[in-house]
């Protein structure tokens, strides 16, 4: 595999930009080697500059849930950028996306748009605080909510992925006042509450955590924590910035049967573009100024481009009544392929799964948590992913993100990776 001009980029955005990469996780420091630099997309496959092919399951973290370059959505934006690319003034797109989103999600009775998921968790954080007059916030060990200050408190994905999880430049105030749980544990919840009756804002969790890899919630974890926050005063935040729209037409709260206070979203409402959103009981969203005083704003918010992008993504996802069938039997094709793989060649690993995100851990125990999902051996996962990757197979360079399937993935993608696999666990566990 040619990486020449890939190596060069990376050699020169060294020098201007941090590590050579805009985004932690992009970097290919937890896997070895140097990350290749990407010239174009197309369905379920990226090239890059040196013209390598590969089959991709990172989908640029979750939101290309049609392939890539999708062409109703590519028209959508074309169409969009033609009147115009920003206005910061209000347009009918906004409204038109508002409404699908609510629709979509019965939880969500009104909405706001922002540019980001860091953005939508940060607000619904401080949108809780002022409902509720306190100012704790409960969150999970190995759950990211993107690198507001209050969450990068044992922290997942890039911050766990390069071992740092915690983050200097963090106020000791603002790490008092959040508190750590361990995901799947509702006793580690209930002895939070209780020493800290009436103090507690909001609880904020990945209902499928994809940010230290793909961790499904226990059976009556996600119901338990909505009847504790309801007891207590507690505002429930679900943060679906990867799972809305992803693990089912209407979210982790539809997949499980639990109604979220609050809701944070992103990557797909946006078709790739950069977006997101909060939004939940129309009590508490009243209190988002104009309507009420807690203040938040963005010039770029509600951004024609993303508006276009979203709308067309979700117009797709409501109008096809068997896509989420569809994707489900690629997923779980793909799946029992690599179970098969594991069980074959007895390898000591194991693989979760909701929908179409998943994660393949390096270890034998079932990974339900924070400290399961740190006992995976990330050399070996280096080893196998540098063995995929010169196989075409596009993996995200970290064992403690979630992969992607696309409804662009095809058979023969398919049937590729699983073979691909197979070699790469034989090399990994040489």
């Amino acid at each position: 595999m040619k990486t020449e001009r890939s190596d060069l980029f990376f050699e020169k955005a060294t020098r201007l930009i941090p590590g050579g990469v805009n985004s932690p996780v992009r970097a290919f420091k937890a896997v070895g080697g140097k990350p290749l630099f990407i010239a174009s997309a197309s369905g379920s496959k990226l090239r890059d500059v040196d013209g390598n092919e590969f089959i991709d399951y990172v989908g640029s973290w979750g939101p290309m849930i049609l392939g890539h370059a999708h062409p109703r959505v590519v028209e959508a934006v074309r169409n969009a950028a033609l009147s115009g690319t920003s206005f910061g003034a209000p347009t009918e797109l906004e409204v038109s996306t508002a409404e699908l989103i609510t629709r979509l999600m019965p939880s969500v009775e009104m909405v706001r748009m922002v540019n980001s998921g860091t953005e939508a968790t940060m607000s619904a954080v401080r949108l809780a605080r002022a409902f509720t007059g306190r100012e704790m916030i409960v969150k999970f060990e190995g759950c990211y909510h993107g690198h507001g200050d209050s969450f990068l408190i044992k922290a997942g994905s890039g911050a766990m992925t390069l071992s740092v999880p915690d983050s200097p430049g963090v106020p000791s105030t603002v790490a008092a006042g959040t508190l750590n749980a361990t995901f799947n544990d509702l006793g580690s919840v209930e002895a939070l509450v209780d020493q800290n009756k009436g103090q507690i804002a909001a609880l904020i969790v990945e209902p499928v955590v994809g940010n230290m890899g793909c961790v499904p919630p226990a059976r009556n974890f996600l119901h338990g924590l909505r009847d504790l926050c309801t007891k207590a005063g507690i505002v429930l935040i679900f943060d679906e910035v990867m799972t809305g729209f992803r693990v089912a037409r209407g979210g982790a709260q539809a997949l499980y049967g639990v109604r979220p206070d609050l809701t944070t979203l992103g990557k797909i409402i946006g078709g790739g573009l950069p977006v997101g959103a909060y939004g939940g009981r129309a009590e508490i969203m009243k209190l988002v100024a104009p309507s009420g005083p807690m203040y938040q704003a963005g010039t770029l918010s509600g951004n024609p481009l993303a508006m276009s992008a979203g709308f067309e993504t979700l117009s797709i996802l409501m109008g096809e009544g068997d896509f989420y069938d569809r994707l489900e039997r690629k997923s779980s094709r793909l799946a029992a392929g690599i179970d098969k793989n594991i069980q074959d060649l007895n390898i000591p690993a194991s693989q979760n799964r909701v929908g179409s995100m998943s994660t393949l851990f390096f270890t034998p125990r079932s990974v339900t948590d924070y400290p399961s999902a740190l006992l995976a051996d990330t050399r070996r996962f280096g080893t196998y992913f540098r063995a995929m990757l010169e196989r075409g197979i596009y993996l995200a360079p970290s064992q403690f993100e979630a992969g992607f399937v696309s409804i662009a993935h095809t058979d023969e993608d398919i049937d590729r990776t699983i073979h691909a696999s197979r070699e790469a666990l034989k090399i990994a566990f040489s």
